[in-house]
C-alpha cells in the first residue's frame, strides 16, 4: 500500500514537473517571439526631426513605393533635360544633374544637340524653355515608361508650344545623393516632338 502511494506521488510529481517544464518552454518561446516582433517593428519606424520635434514615420520597401518613385524620377529627369535658359552655366548645371539619372542614350542626345549648335542658339536668341508633364504611362513589371508632356519655348517675339513624347526603361541602381530614387533611365528615345501652337507676343 505504501509502495503504491509512493508510485502515485512520483507519477503526480512527474506530471506536475512535465507541465511546469512545458509551461516554461511555451513562455520562453513566446517571449523570444514577442521580443523579435517588437525589434522588427522598431526597425521599421524612423523618427524625423521637424524643428527639434521628433515625428514618427514608417519605413517602406522600394516595391511599395516603386510607382511613386519611378514617376518622380522620370519627371525629374525631363525637368532637368528640357528646362533651359540662355545661360551656359545653368545649362551645364541642369545637364549635369540630368546625366546622373539616365544612361549613355541621354548623353548621346545631349551631344547631338550640342554639335548642332542647339544650346548656342538658345543663348543667341535668349530663349527660355520649360517643360510640363501631362502624364506618365508606367509598366512596373517590364519597367518601361512613356512620358507625355508639353514644352513651352518663349522667345523675344513669340511663344511656341511643342508636344513631347519620350519612352525608355528603368533600371535599379544604388541610391546616391545625385540619384536619390535608385533608378536609371535606359534606352531613352524621343518618339514625338512637334509644334502644336505658336503665339506672337504683344509689343508694348
Amino acid at each position: 500500500m505504501v509502495i503504491k502511494n509512493l508510485e502515485n506521488k512520483i507519477r503526480l510529481v512527474t506530471i506536475i514537473c512535465g507541465f511546469f517544464l512545458l509551461g516554461c518552454i511555451i513562455i520562453s518561446v513566446s517571449s523570444i517571439w514577442t521580443a523579435k516582433t517588437m525589434v522588427n517593428d522598431a526597425q521599421q519606424k524612423i523618427y524625423v526631426l521637424d524643428s527639434n520635434v521628433p515625428i514618427l514615420v514608417q519605413r517602406t520597401t522600394m516595391e511599395e513605393t516603386l510607382d511613386v518613385e519611378a514617376r518622380s524620377h522620370i519627371e525629374m529627369f525631363h525637368h532637368f533635360f528640357f528646362t533651359l535658359a540662355p545661360d551656359d552655366k545653368y545649362i551645364k548645371y541642369t545637364m549635369n544633374k540630368a546625366m546622373y539619372l539616365v544612361d549613355e542614350t541621354g548623353l548621346a542626345q545631349y551631344n547631338t544637340l550640342k554639335e548642332k549648335g542647339f544650346y548656342n542658339n538658345i543663348m543667341g536668341t535668349s530663349a527660355v524653355f520649360s517643360i510640363f508633364c501631362d502624364s506618365i504611362k508606367l509598366d512596373e513589371k517590364k519597367m518601361e515608361f512613356t512620358y507625355y508632356g508639353r514644352q513651352r519655348i518663349e522667345r523675344r517675339t513669340n511663344i511656341l508650344t511643342r508636344e513631347l513624347v519620350t519612352a525608355g526603361k528603368l533600371k535599379r541602381v544604388p541610391r546616391t545623393d545625385n540619384n536619390p530614387h535608385g533608378l536609371l533611365i535606359v534606352n531613352w528615345r524621343t518618339l514625338l516632338n512637334k509644334d502644336i501652337e505658336q503665339k506672337t507676343k504683344a509689343n508694348y
